[in-house]
């Protein structure tokens, strides 16, 4: 019953994570790499289905045992390696505090839930703090496990109504189009579970269980209708990784991509598997894509793909974390670090564990597979204790300063709106008959200033009103949000509606900040830039004239530095280091931008009755810009203020607004 080998198989495990290892080390031509683990969702569908099949066509029924047998073999000893030698380096490399939250990670890595733990705790894929995560890729393993669980089940059920591949493709076919429909729906409406959630990501497994089913004699005795069809599939699978972005709503649409072009290569090569039985291969049969992904580098990577998957993303994790500014010998010194690691783990326990008989068939492998299981998530759990134990007084201030809400968000954390709602939430702090309101309008780099500016409104007969939006400047902007995949609508929505009540209220003054567009632009082409700058210069420009023309005073405090690393991550692992905050400073010239801030004095300058206040002096010296200020955290990420150090600025945002 075993399914004869095939190299073009191998040879696109190899595409698949040499995709993924090219996106997670910073290869900017291929932006879709990520698009490398649906590859492997289809092929293990195929594969999965074409074994079920057989075993249920020959037999009549499934031996459980022995499915899961050969999943463990071929699965639990290299992850639980990985994992352990993983938590064993994070104990030198992670603060304690990260060591406490990542080794509940791998517990649930351990037990092939960990996609449900990242989407209890919101983690994004493609956000910046998923950098510090060394098992965040054990998702799509997860995902992977949860499939075998319950596929043999739908395989099972399919047999039961109705023998053959007619039901079995009518079967999988509606849970594909169920599992299709509802990702598509919620890619736009909870990303996170559209990404990570496995009965959503069901119907890539299920394409690829439909492939394996399709009819044969479609393509046989078409050669060359094979090779148009495979090398259509590789074409696709290129374009997913050439074209395909962390900013486009995915899994999705753009998800179709990859999957199409898997299950084309999966069909091109299975109609030359069967001429191999028939003729040698001629004319179209030797330009075939399977001759090309059978090529012997290909075959290598394809063989230690599982295990280059495991090792890749935590060497990259700890080597940035060592090295926040990764050059490009460095990164190619990690993949040729994590290939070896590949290779050794391949042949000294992937290979031996898979061919040995040491999990036996039978009831009695679940005795070795939970003893697995149950050792990675016990030494998990163990290594969480140890770490918590490390945190001292030092590291709990960080963690405490880092996790200390704004003044507004501590009063109520919905007066920073949601990126969903449209209608402004005014917060008033201060005394209602205050002689003076001051409004202070903006998004999260607004509510960071919220801190000193109520404490000192306080001393001034003055209220604080605010006007606050997630990832919404005042700027009269569009904006495309990272989190929503899309354009944000909802602020523009918000913003006209905060700027019109606002102008209602006749403020003494309106206090504006945001998070600078020269941050999101220093990456882009310097035409491109040029251009998003010009907009960006107009809408600030339209939102003070706004004000202005109303008689309402506006000042506009420039935007704080933002630093190559999260502060509190990195001020924590210097303390564990037992070396000087010091080493998480950022070079001035990439952290403040002085040139853009020109511009925006410029901008303010130009329009009467508003103000520029620049506190970067603050944080930055001459040549530095600095996350420990007074032995406090400035920080709480790589560009938010940790309110205990916003505290210390009162008396200066007293001094230039009152």
């Amino acid at each position: 019953m075993a399914a004869s080998f095939r190299p073009d198989i191998q040879g696109l495990r190899a595409l698949a994570v040499g995709g993924v290892v090219a996106y997670h080390f910073g290869l900017a031509a291929l932006p879709g790499g990520f698009a490398g683990v649906d590859i492997f969702f289809v092929i293990s569908g195929w594969l999965i289905t074409t074994h079920l099949m057989r075993e249920i066509t020959e037999t009549g029924r499934l031996d459980l045992w022995r499915f899961y047998a050969r999943r463990a073999r071929r699965l639990l000893p290299a992850a639980l390696f990985v994992i352990v030698a993983t938590l064993a380096a994070g104990t030198f490399i992670m603060a304690p505090q990260e060591q406490a939250l990542y080794s509940r990670g791998a517990m649930f890595a351990s037990a092939y839930a960990i996609n449900l733990w990242l989407l209890r705790w919101s983690f994004d894929y493609f956000a910046s703090d998923a950098l510090s995560n060394p098992f965040i890729h054990f998702w799509s393993l997860s995902v992977e496990e949860q499939f075998y669980l319950a596929w043999p089940a739908l395989m099972l059920f399919a047999a039961w109504l109705h023998p053959g591949r007619r039901m079995a493709v009518a079967v999988i076919g509606i849970a594909g189009l169920a599992s299709f429909t509802a990702c598509l729906w919620l890619t736009s409406l909870s990303p996170a579970w559209a990404f990570y959630f496995s009965p959503l990501r069901a119907w890539e497994f299920a394409a690829g269980g439909l492939a394996t089913l399709a009819p044969a004699t479609l393509l046989r005795n078409r050669a060359w209708l094979r090779a148009a069809q495979g090398w259509l599939g590789l074409a696709l699978i290129a374009a997913a990784y050439l074209c395909l972005s962390e900013d486009l709503p995915f899994p999705g649409w753009y998800a179709v991509l990859p999957v199409a072009g898997t299950v084309l290569v999966l069909l091109s090569g299975a109609g030359e598997e069967h001429d191999k039985h028939t003729a040698s291969p001629t004319g179209w049969q030797a330009l075939t894509p399977a001759a090309a992904l059978s090529l012997p580098p290909l075959q290598w990577i394809g063989a230690l793909s599982y295990s280059l998957y495991l090792w890749h993303w935590p060497v990259i994790v700890y080597a940035g974390m060592l090295a926040p500014d990764l050059t490009i010998p460095q990164r190619l010194g990690c993949g040729a670090l994590a290939l070896a690691l590949a290779f050794l783990t391949y042949h000294l326990i992937e290979n031996p564990a898979r061919r040995g008989g040491w999990l036996t068939i039978g009831v009695r492998a679940l005795v070795p597979a939970l003893a697995l299981t149950g050792v990675g998530m016990a030494v998990a759990y163990a290594n969480a204790h140890l770490a918590t134990g490390n945190i001292d007084s030092a590291q709990r201030g960080i963690e405490q300063a880092a996790e200390q809400p704004s003044t507004a968000r501590a009063t109520d954390e919905n007066c920073l709106l949601d990126f969903h709602t449209v209608k402004p939430k005014p917060c008033t702090f201060g005394a209602a008959d205050a002689a003076h309101t001051i409004v202070l309008f903006g998004d999260s780099h607004a509510d960071h200033w919220s801190t000193p500016l109520v404490e000192a409104a306080k001393r001034n007969d003055t209220k604080v009103v605010t006007y606050l939006k997630s990832s919404c400047r005042a700027s009269r902007l569009p904006t495309f949000s990272a989190v929503l995949k899309r354009d944000y609508t909802e602020c523009d929505a918000w913003r006209e509606q905060a700027i019109a009540d606002i102008i209602r209220r006749k403020p003494r003054l309106v206090v504006i900040s945001e998070f600078s567009i020269s941050n999101l632009t220093r990456d882009m082409p310097a035409a491109g830039r040029k251009a998003e700058t010009a907009r960006w210069q107009a809408g600030l420009r339209s939102t003070l004239q706004a004000f202005s023309q109303a008689g309402v005073e506006t000042a506009v405090i420039r935007d704080t530095p933002i630093g190559d690393s999260f502060a509190d991550s990195c001020v924590a692992r210097a303390l564990w280091w037992r070396e000087t905050p010091s080493r998480c400073d950022t070079p001035r010239v990439e952290a403040a931008n002085d040139s853009a801030a020109e511009q925006e004095r410029a901008v303010v300058k130009s329009v009467p009755d508003t103000l520029y206040v620049d506190l970067t002096d603050r944080f930055c010296g001459a040549t530095e810009c600095h996350v420990f200020i007074g032995g406090r955290l400035a920080f709480r990420d790589r560009h938010h203020l940790a309110t205990a150090f916003a505290e210390t600025l009162e008396g200066p945002i007293e001094k230039a607004l009152f």
